[in-house]
């Protein structure tokens, strides 16, 4: 059967590793690329240039591997005819997914939160008898972004019980997404972070090494994890956002797919709401109606 087929392929293959008998190495073509640019292209806005070729097949080749596989145009189709449920659809796009972050990456924007937007948000939510604040970070990576986001709201807020806050913190990669929910961080991830904030709002030890620091249930509770891929044309989401933090996204995405998804932006955000950016990004070249604030900060 074709299954038993497969199992005696992967322990032909497990016992050539096994014996250091060389595996034979599978090539990615043009035609091959192509498929795969235009197939990554249409289910997620990212743009691989054909300079991404080789990188393309490191992500991609243990995938064709793991499935027995002899080609890419063989994972292509099985992708995109054998896999009905869309699950190895996700595993290619998690493959492709780059997924470099840090807590307080990028401090400015941090502090443009704690000394301006904060503290003119908590006035203007008073004076409405609103104490409701909702955030979002799109394309939260692993993590650090939403929950560094989280410290510096309660850091800001006065008598945050008294506030409903959440954070909703999406991701197109079930693989980071799954880290995130976790909270947990070796030790070289806390470089720069201040010694306070560590101790309140992590806890060293875990199950896994005692030098690992796991995120602290207060944090966690603020926080909603959730899979979205941005180029879904509706988002599921009934209420407007304060402000959005999509940060080191759109470089992946050619103007057009930027364009899109920034009017999406303002139109999920509550009036006088904020988009943050990352600082390599820009809106120039984008059809919008934010009002320029500062470098990579924009209002509504």
């Amino acid at each position: 059967s074709c299954g038993a087929l497969n199992k005696h392929l992967r322990n032909y293959t497990d016992y050539r590793k096994e014996w250091n008998y060389p595996i034979m190495e599978i090539e990615i073509s043009d035609a091959e690329f192509n498929l795969f640019q235009r197939l990554i292209y249409d289910a997620s806005g990212i743009f691989l240039t054909p300079v991404k070729k080789e990188l393309l097949k490191s992500r991609l080749i243990k995938r064709v591997r793991e499935h027995s596989l002899h080609s890419f145009k063989e994972y292509y189709n099985y992708v995109t005819e054998r896999d009905p449920s869309g699950e190895e659809l996700i595993s290619v796009l998690d493959c492709i997914s780059t997924n470099l972050t840090e807590f307080f990456r990028e401090i400015a924007h941090f502090e443009f939160l704690s000394d301006r937007l904060i503290p003119s948000l908590v006035e203007s939510k008073k004076k409405k008898t609103e104490k409701k604040i909702r955030v979002w970070s799109a394309g939260c990576s692993t993590g650090e972004e939403p929950y560094t986001l989280a410290m510096v709201l309660s850091e800001s807020i006065p008598s945050l019980f008294d506030w409903d806050v959440k954070i909703l913190a999406t991701d197109i990669s079930t693989r980071v997404l799954r880290k995130s929910m976790l909270g947990i961080y070796t030790n070289d991830r806390f470089k720069g972070m201040p010694p306070l904030l560590l101790n309140t709002y992590f806890e060293r030890g875990n199950s896994t090494s005692k030098d690992n620091y796991q995120v602290k249930q207060v944090l966690r509770n603020m926080i909603s994890f959730r899979r979205l891929n941005l180029m879904d044309d509706i988002f599921p989401f009934k209420g407007k956002f304060d402000f959005i933090f999509c940060r080191n996204v759109m470089i992946y995405f050619d103007k057009k797919t930027q364009g899109e998804l920034v009017s999406k932006y303002y139109n999920h955000l509550a009036p006088q709401g904020y988009l943050f950016i990352g600082h390599s990004e820009s809106l120039a070249g984008t059809d919008n109606k934010f009002k320029y604030v500062q470098p990579t900060i924009y209002q509504k």
